[in-house]
């Protein structure tokens, strides 16, 4: 069986990362792309799972032949910019899904389109997204749920896209924790405040996959469709609670951000504040003397003390005694 399995997969195209039957049992075998057809037409409870990543036309028409899928459908998983979303074609159900996953540092999205039949599941990955093998040997070690029939393989789908968003929130919240140290650092960093908004950003973009995702779960869960049994409509809420609990993460997230970016630039009009006051007391402590000696310094005969014995050590005293008193204020009301 695994050298069929092998050779099978040889004939396969590139852009083809999996194309298996699962019997009634859940029992895996690897087929051909032309052989989908075949298998469909023995209901013997069995079920197709190809996937796909980035494929060309081609492919894309041969399985909408292989699967009768919907001209509509196929046209929107040829173009990898839709929204999440779930539309019903006949007796087939079409998902788009937004997917993330950390690159060089930065979050790239991807996309993922499913399509769902009474016996068959179809998935298009476009862009960053991690592959769905260990989803699939997920739940081929557990042959009795794979049992239930192609839904349960998209619960599966649906419930790694959304663990794969929790991890990115931790980062956040883990990155948010040490700018917040900087926030109320002594001296003001440009780059904190650079990175607060580049938090915000990301987060803002994650908001816009995770929300419209809940609207997707939300229906799955609800839907009365004889393609998801009432038994994995349960995984469905189970994933739709992940999800919901990861749009709250987020919002939380963002929230903490406004405020901190409008900390940040509390803090830093105050240090300006307090740097103008040191400035202006320090700028009326040297004004005083400057204003008593330029009176001195005028070409005036009748001048007060101007021809006394200690004129000039009673006008350095009186100088000094003004600058004491203005420093005893300024100190007082916290000027310096």
């Amino acid at each position: 069986m695994a050298d069929t399995n092998t050779a099978t997969a040889h004939t396969l195209p590139s852009c083809v990362i999996n194309c298996v039957v699962y019997d009634a049992h859940g029992t895996r075998r690897d087929i051909t792309l032309d052989q989908i057809s075949d298998v469909l037409a023995i209901d013997d409870g069995s079920f197709v799972w190809v996937g796909l990543y980035e494929p060309a036309d081609a492919i894309l028409e041969k399985l909408q032949e292989e699967f009768c899928l919907h001209d509509l459908a196929v046209e929107d998983a040829q173009n990898a910019h839709q929204r999440p979303k779930l539309e019903a074609y006949g007796n087939s159900l079409f998902l788009v899904m937004h997917t993330a996953q950390v690159v060089d540092e930065r979050i790239q999205y991807g996309e993922t389109h499913a399509f769902l039949g009474p016996r068959y599941l179809l998935t298009v990955r476009h862009g960053a997204s991690l592959s769905y093998a260990p989803v699939r040997e997920r739940v081929q070690r557990e042959p009795e749920l794979l049992a239930l029939g192609p839904s349960y393989g998209l619960y599966a789908v649906l419930d790694f896209i959304v663990d794969n968003y929790r991890p990115i929130v931790d980062a956040f919240r883990e990155t948010l924790d040490v700018l917040e140290k900087d926030i109320f650092a002594d001296t003001y960093r440009r780059v904190t405040v650079v990175r607060l908004y580049e938090l915000k950003r990301e987060l803002t973009k994650m908001r816009l996959a995770v929300a419209p995702l809940q609207d997707v779960l939300a229906q799955l869960s609800r839907t009365q469709s004889a393609l998801i049994p009432e038994e994995v409509r349960l995984y469905f809420r189970d994933v739709y609670d992940h999800a919901l609990r990861v749009n709250e993460s987020t919002d939380t997230l963002r929230e903490m951000l406004t405020t901190a970016l409008s900390v940040n630039l509390s803090l830093v009009t105050l240090a300006q504040g307090e740097t103008v006051k040191r400035l202006g007391a320090w700028a009326a402590l040297l004004a005083a003397p400057t204003l008593i000696t330029s009176w001195y310094g005028m070409n005036f005969e009748f001048m007060p003390e101007l021809h006394t014995r200690y004129s000039y050590p009673l006008l350095i005293v009186g100088v000094a005694a003004v600058c004491v008193g203005l420093y005893a204020l300024f100190k007082k009301v916290r000027w310096l």
